[in-house]
């Protein structure tokens, strides 16, 4: 049974599909090993994509791939890491200058941890925050820092590790810093060698352990 990798864009990935000469299909790409799924950027089209594949397509496991800004200096630019809880982090209310989450509200839950593959992936680990707004306001940035103890954001993530916990499938996150979360500074992010460290990973971890 094949696994399945998922990137929100081929730009992500493009290294991977080149290496293991992936086929062009509807939904993304197929190859002998793995099929890529490329649902687009933000967690509507990740859990809409993600679910209408799962619910026709059996996989062993998924592995979400991409790159990801970070709230810290645990991590640095380029460097490739596991996030292994995330968390849907503007899901609750506003009231004043505070915010009420999912889980005081009685409505549900903010945090998602996925169902554990049965491989190792040897990396660090991170937690995370999936937004639909990226980060680059110096309020709302410590406003997030103060709420949650976060190690670094994406726009897909929590929704990926929704969508198949609900499938009852097995699934990682792997993501490579491009930039730090803080004032918009693209003349400061490293997003080229974030991709190539991140592919560099996939390439041999497909390689070697699949």
């Amino acid at each position: 049974m094949k696994f399945l990798l998922v990137a929100a864009t081929v730009n992500e990935v493009e290294p991977v599909i080149e290496r293991f000469a992936l086929t062009k299909t509807e939904t993304g790409y197929s190859g002998e090993k793995f099929d890529l799924l490329i649902p687009g950027v933000g967690m509507v089209s990740t859990a809409y994509t993600l679910g209408s594949v799962l619910a026709r397509t059996p996989y062993h496991f998924a592995l979400n791939a991409g790159i990801a800004g970070s709230f810290t200096g645990h991590f640095s630019l380029g460097e490739v890491f596991n996030v292994s809880e995330d968390c849907f982090c503007e899901l609750g209310a506003e009231d004043g200058e505070s915010f009420i989450s999912i889980e005081e509200l009685g409505f549900g839950k903010s945090r998602i941890k996925p169902i554990e593959t049965p491989f190792k992936l040897n990396l660090p680990l991170a937690a995370g925050v999936t937004v639909n707004t990226v980060h680059g306001n110096e309020k709302t940035i410590a406003a997030l820092k103060n709420r949650i103890n976060a190690d670094v954001e994406t726009m897909e993530g929590a929704a990926f590790f929704y969508a198949c916990n609900r499938s009852n499938l097995p699934s990682a996150q792997i993501r490579a810093v491009s930039n730090y979360v803080e004032k918009r500074n693209r003349d400061s992010w490293k997003t080229d060698l974030a991709i190539a460290n991140l592919n560099s990973f996939l390439i041999d971890f497909i390689s070697k352990v699949l």
